[in-house]
């Protein structure tokens, strides 16, 4: 993912903030927000050091067998 500029947006309030972020997040294309939550999962990996690289490369998938006829 190419980086982007860090930018600043200052609200009066704390709802103006949510509004903006909303608004800011509706114009990205699917494209993009999949690419902002894939740049945020690596930061995370990061932060925790983890090792493991295995599941990294895509979003985890769960699927739990709650009963089995």
């Amino acid at each position: 993912m190419k980086r982007k500029l860090i930018w600043l947006h200052k609200s009066p309030s704390f709802k103006a903030s949510e509004e903006f972020e909303k608004a800011y997040y509706a114009k990205m294309s699917p494209k993009e927000k999949l690419e902002t939550v894939q740049f945020l999962r690596e930061e995370y990996f990061k932060m925790k050091k983890e090792l493991r690289n295995e599941g990294r490369k895509g979003l985890r998938r769960f699927i739990k067998i709650i009963q089995q006829t």
